[in-house]
């Protein structure tokens, strides 16, 4: 087998002759450089490292007093923190305590507040109860009618007849009663004036109505049990007096009338007998 042939046979002559002569150049350039550049004398790298040093010890110092600086500043930064912090701290203690004060106080209030209500409902129930039993706030409700007239021989109801039965009333239970829609109240006055019978200083004319309102359910017979109850329908029996009692769905009775008190009146001061100034 043939060997290869050497590459400066298989090259082609243009491309030779141009690689020979960049070689020779490159070396050429690289030998001149070589005898031009002179020599270094044996002090001068000695001279480089003390430059080198002391360049490496200004660059320390700098940096040592840069850090003392830093430190420094940071230690008064870190104390103001702290005093911030501390300040923060004692604000918020201060507000925390104001806080459980305030809480505090609002409970109370709120306590006070719910026992001031709890007081006023109270108030305002005795309030209607004795408006309620004194006539003075208008009902609506179930309860009896009772209707009544003189007897047909001519036997006449008197106010002591009318009182007995207004009282009969009472016990079976009535929480308001009305006599020809004059509401009876703890002032109320059933009276004669000659033959003409008077409630609440209005004259009426028989036939007589009187409206109860209560438990329909026991109100007859609790009227009939009662003692005033008893001695009416025994004057009802021994006259022939006109009697009939129905019960009633819903009976309205009217407010009584505001009374004004004609000789007393409340004084300033209260507690004492001398409460009330009577006149002659």
């Amino acid at each position: 087998m043939a060997e290869p042939l050497p590459a400066r046979v298989t090259t082609p002559l243009l491309t030779l002759i141009t690689q020979q002569a960049l070689d020779e150049d490159y070396a050429h350039v690289a030998g001149r450089r070589a005898l031009d550049q002179p020599r270094p004398s044996r002090g001068r790298p000695q001279r480089i490292a003390a430059v080198v040093i002391a360049v490496f010890g200004v660059l320390v110092a700098t940096a040592a007093v840069q850090t003392a600086q830093q430190s420094e500043s940071a230690q008064s930064s870190r104390a103001a923190l702290v005093t911030r912090v501390e300040e923060r701290r004692a604000t918020l203690d201060r507000l925390q305590r104001r806080i459980e004060r305030l809480t505090a106080a609002e409970q109370q209030a709120e306590t006070t507040l719910e026992t001031t209500r709890a007081a006023a409902v109270a108030a305002e129930g005795r309030r209607r109860t004795l408006a309620l039993a004194g006539g003075y706030l208008a009902v609506t409700g179930p309860g009896v009618r009772i209707v009544v007239d003189d007897a047909e021989g001519g036997e006449k109801l008197i106010d002591k007849d009318l009182q007995s039965l207004v009282n009969g009333l009472w016990e079976a239970g009535a929480e308001a009663v009305s006599i020809n829609g004059q509401r009876l109240t703890v002032l109320t006055s059933i009276m004669n004036s000659g033959t003409v019978v008077n409630v609440n200083r209005v004259p009426l004319t028989p036939p007589f109505t009187i409206e109860a309102v209560g438990d329909r359910r026991t109100l007859q017979a609790g009227l009939v049990d009662s003692q005033g109850g008893q001695r009416f329908l025994l004057l009802v029996q021994q006259y022939g007096f006109g009697f009939q009692m129905d019960n009633a769905e819903s009976l309205d009775l009217d407010a009584a009338p505001d009374r004004t008190l004609s000789y007393a009146s409340r004084t300033a001061q209260a507690g004492g007998p001398e409460d009330a100034e009577v006149g002659p």
